[in-house]
């Protein structure tokens, strides 16, 4: 045998195996951190790349803001005995006439059942005509209906009371205990208490969002700062629709983390740390902690800031690019939030890819060998 033309024949296969490798390429879970840095601005790519840094974490640090406008905080609770549109009234009139305006011959008052508030806020009383219900009292009424009368015929005596019934009501939907119309009463005034009144809030409170619908004007809070703010415990009107819903934020996780999948927020604000801890963490066998980059579309305003200019105009394409490894980069992580729509994505480290190559030729290089050995006899 000619052990020359062997060696020769063992090299000749390595260097072919290592051919197909480098011409098919290796498996990976997504570009690595050379790869995402060809792609930046800097060297002709399409998105900024950024390192994150104490400045960086407080110009990012947007968080959606909720809360109610004036117009709903501003409007005062509304009276037990205060008319409403949609409320019935009972009114009982008495003249001190044998024949009166109302009163008939053989008796001494007229008795006008369920006078219903319009959805003006109006009532009609016979003889004393159209008259303002809404936002008074009863006894307001009364003062009103006897002025007019007293025009007509001596001394009238008017009592009005309010009925039963569901006038002023509130629509409660989504994640409460019992959906459906309330009438606001003298326990159920306030949002808090209305929402109390329909068992509460079926979702976990951390991520629960409540809605107020008041004619065209819309306000929506977070269920726990309802009770963090006194002033957002508003008082309630007729026709307000109240939803509540789960917090519909999310980022989404790729690379060499533990899981790979689109997360929902599990509160208010959320930290790249927390946002790696919900996914089970990085790969300890693949992750690099150097390579932990945030995909994110980021407005003019705050990619001016970061990155110091005055030019750029629309969304941009920011990546950041948070390194665990280094003294505060713990610190860093936690500080800096994520956002809705966010991307999470975890680079491997360099030598899992080496280990990658290593595996791709060991195992093709064995064969190789036991080939040439089946075919020399070795």
């Amino acid at each position: 045998m000619n052990f020359p033309s062997f060696r020769l024949a063992r090299v000749g296969a390595a260097l072919a195996i290592v051919g197909i490798l480098s011409a098919c390429g290796l498996a990976q879970v997504g570009p690595n951190k050379r790869e995402i840095y060809e792609g930046s601005v800097q060297k002709q790519g399409d998105a900024f790349v950024v390192t994150v840094n104490d400045s960086v974490t407080r110009a990012t640090a947007v968080t959606p803001a909720l809360g109610f406008s004036n117009s709903f905080k501003n409007a005062g609770v509304l009276g037990s005995d205060t008319i409403r549109p949609g409320d019935k009234l009972g009114l009982t009139i008495w003249e001190n006439v044998d024949d009166g305006l109302l009163v008939g011959e053989t008796q001494s008052s007229t008795i006008l059942e369920e006078v219903q508030v319009d959805g003006d806020g109006f009532i009609f009383v016979p003889y004393a005509g159209r008259i303002r219900a809404a936002d008074n009292s009863p006894e307001e009424i009364r003062r009103i209906i006897t002025m007019r009368l007293e025009e007509q015929t001596p001394d009238p005596q008017v009592q009005v009371r309010r009925l039963a019934g569901d006038g002023s009501t509130v629509s409660l939907i989504g994640s409460v205990g019992a959906q459906g119309v309330y009438a606001i009463e003298r326990p159920t005034r306030t949002l808090s208490t209305m929402l109390a009144r329909a068992g509460g809030v079926t979702i976990t409170p951390e991520i629960a969002q409540v809605t107020v619908i008041r004619g065209g004007m819309r306000s929506r809070i977070w269920f726990q700062d309802l009770f963090k703010y006194p002033e957002l415990d508003i008082a309630l009107r007729g026709g307000d629709r109240i939803l509540v819903e789960e917090d519909t934020r999310s980022f989404t996780a790729m690379g060499a983390t533990s899981g790979q999948s689109r997360v929902q927020f599990r509160s208010q604000d959320l930290n790249a740390l927390e946002a790696i801890a919900e996914v089970g963490g990085l790969q300890s066998s693949a992750a690099d902690p150097t390579g932990i980059f945030v995909f994110r579309n980021e407005t003019a305003a705050i990619s001016n800031t970061v990155l110091g200019r005055s030019d750029l105009v629309g969304e941009q394409r920011l990546i950041y690019v948070l390194n665990l490894t280094k003294p505060n980069g713990v610190f860093q992580a936690r500080d800096f939030v994520i956002r809705d729509g966010d991307t999470v994505f975890v680079t491997e480290a360099p030598y899992t890819q080496f280990t990658k190559v290593l595996s791709a030729l060991t195992g093709p290089l064995t064969s190789a060998d036991s080939i040439v050995n089946i075919a020399t006899g070795y």
